[in-house]
């Protein structure tokens, strides 16, 4: 009874607080800029793939392949998918006009799980040239590394009368961790745009009455890096776009009438509404009133885009009327306008 009565109690106390609360939060959409720029002149780009075993590696390589227990051939088969998972989201973003896929370039030194040396800018010119675009993507290396756990346990198979029996079998656990590192090299301006590195893990389970049978139920495990390696190689396509993204906002709702009806004009999509009764508290006798009327107004001008004049009426609910949230509020709304200077940049054709 006691229990019951003290969850009542905090219940009570909980909804009591938030009823009371003196700001509604509400959300909106912004779009910010490509947390990788690439150049506004750029039409066609290029793909080409670092991330074979040289010969020099050869060895290792193949060391490495039995140690890890990889599949046959299945680095190159990632390697492949993430490139044709880049190609794909670079296409499906219509910023280019063309990307293709540079195939079979000899003179491109290779290495194994970790970033090569840079491409030297006369092969980066002369693959740019002879294919005839601007810009060039470079899969700089492409690794699995498989660590693998095996154990006695008990499975399960059914016997002659179709019941499932317990009996001695063998249970393998694979981890398998991709890896992989790519560079935009821009030749007009002799600059790497950037260097990227990405990572995934995929954990397999496979059971049998004999070691062998273990290893064959893990059937999915080339399938699930295939389809991990294309994803990574999209997402990192998605880094050289603008990003739409929903962001939260904290307005006043308490204070004076004018602020509580604008709250339900807000609630019912009425923004506009709420502007006037906000503007109209501006001046309220009440400092705090006003201050809040202040920093609301500032919300109400980032809606509509105008991010200068909502710092201007944060600023003064800040400055004038000591609204310790609008400082932090100043802040945001400033890397708003530096993100917002950098996405046109972005944009400008």
């Amino acid at each position: 009874m006691k229990n019951t009565a003290f969850i009542l109690f905090l219940s009570t106390a909980f909804f009591s607080i938030i009823s009371c609360s003196s700001t509604n939060r509400m959300t909106m959409g912004i779009t910010q800029p490509a947390k990788v720029a690439i150049p506004n002149d750029v039409i066609n780009v290029g793909i080409v793939n670092r991330s074979s075993a040289s010969e020099n590696n050869k060895v290792l390589d193949d060391i490495d392949k039995i140690l890890s227990l990889e599949g046959l051939n299945l680095d190159k088969e990632g390697a492949k998918n993430a490139i044709s998972g880049l190609k794909y989201e670079l296409e499906r973003g219509n910023r280019f006009e063309a990307v293709k896929i540079i195939e079979n370039q000899k003179d491109i030194n290779k290495g194994l799980s970790v970033f090569p040396a840079e491409l030297s800018w006369d092969i980066v010119d002369r693959i740019c040239q002879e294919n005839g675009v601007d810009v060039l993507f470079s899969l700089e290396f492409y690794d699995t590394d498989t660590a693998a756990n095996y154990e006695l346990t008990t499975v399960k198979i059914p016997n002659n009368l179709g019941v499932e029996a317990n009996v001695p079998g063998h249970r393998i656990e694979l981890n398998t961790a991709i890896k992989n590192g790519w560079r935009i090299y821009d030749p007009a301006d002799r600059r790497i745009i950037d260097e990227y590195v990405s990572s995934n893990s995929l954990f397999s389970v496979g059971e049998g009455i004999n070691p062998v049978k273990a290893f064959e139920a893990v059937v999915g495990r080339k399938v699930a890096v295939i389809s991990a390696s294309s994803k990574l190689g999209a997402n990192y396509a998605l880094i050289t776009r603008p990003e739409k993204i929903r962001i939260a906002r904290d307005y006043f709702i308490r204070g004076s009438d004018n602020l509580e009806i604008a709250d339900r004009r807000a609630k019912a999509g009425d923004w506009d509404g709420a502007a006037e009764l906000w503007n109209a508290d501006l001046n309220n006798a009440k400092s705090k009133v006003a201050g809040r009327a202040y920093y609301n107004m500032a919300i109400s001008n980032e809606i509509n885009g105008n991010l200068n004049t909502a710092i201007e009426y944060a600023s003064k609910a800040y400055t004038d009327y000591e609204n310790k949230e609008a400082l932090r509020y100043i802040n945001m709304l400033k890397r708003r306008v530096v993100n917002q200077q950098e996405l046109n940049r972005q944009l400008a054709k």
